[in-house]
């Protein structure tokens, strides 16, 4: 239909260009007035075929994809263990701690990535989602490793990072994930953590800290 139209745009310019001519040929000098009206018509011809060759070129809009049900839950059941963990090194809990990582873990492992094969049409989302659910159990399965708070709490700040990078890498979008930071944690080198609100709850300091952080950054693709 565009095509129609660009053509018979160019058609009554061509036919217009001509009738013009020989219109200043026969009948000149003319009024300026007229001629004025002429010349302004002659450009708006042109211009438009111009707009619409453009909009025949536009790049079609792109959707967001939409991952089935039992990706969703199972991402979710991620981010769920994930809070776990870090509501208990919030609560300075080892014990707490170590039994959100483990079932993180499993989590992590059993994230249903083949979900995404219909979208992943050039196979990157796949492998780099697997580098991150790997660095995710690695990391957790280090955390279960050390005997004290702080050395949990480090390791936490590795599984945070994967996660987050995972949660873009998926484009996951049933809710909001928001990435904090703790400027003061570990010798003020800085630390982030995850969470579904804006709320500062600190998993570096505890009750030590409690509301030291900020919002550094988020994932939303609703």
């Amino acid at each position: 239909m565009r095509c129609k139209v660009v053509v018979g745009i160019r058609v009554a310019g061509n036919l217009f260009s001509n009738l013009f001519s020989r219109f200043v040929k026969n009948y000149y000098p003319m009024n300026k007035v007229m001629y004025s009206i002429a010349v302004l018509f002659l450009f708006a011809c042109k211009s438009n075929e111009k707009k619409t060759e453009a909009n025949t070129n536009e790049a079609p809009v792109v959707k967001v994809a939409s991952y089935s049900e039992a990706f969703d839950a199972s991402f979710e059941n991620v981010l769920n263990r994930y809070y776990a963990l870090r509501d208990a090194l919030v609560d300075s809990d080892t014990a707490a701690a170590n039994q959100a990582a483990a079932l993180l873990i499993r989590s992590a492992d059993d994230l249903k990535l083949d979900e995404l094969k219909s979208v992943d049409t050039n196979n990157i989302i796949i492998p780099t989602a697997q580098t991150y659910t790997g660095g995710i159990s690695s990391e957790s399965t280090g955390l279960l490793g050390e005997r004290n708070i702080e050395g949990k709490r480090k390791a936490f700040q590795m599984i945070s990072g994967n996660l987050f990078d995972l949660t873009r890498t998926v484009r996951y979008s049933k809710e909001k994930v928001y990435l904090l930071h703790c400027p003061m944690a570990f010798n003020d080198t800085g630390a982030d953590w995850l969470s579904s609100s804006t709320e500062i709850k600190n998993p570096y300091f505890g009750s030590k800290m409690l509301t030291c952080g900020a919002v550094k950054d988020s994932v939303v693709l609703r």
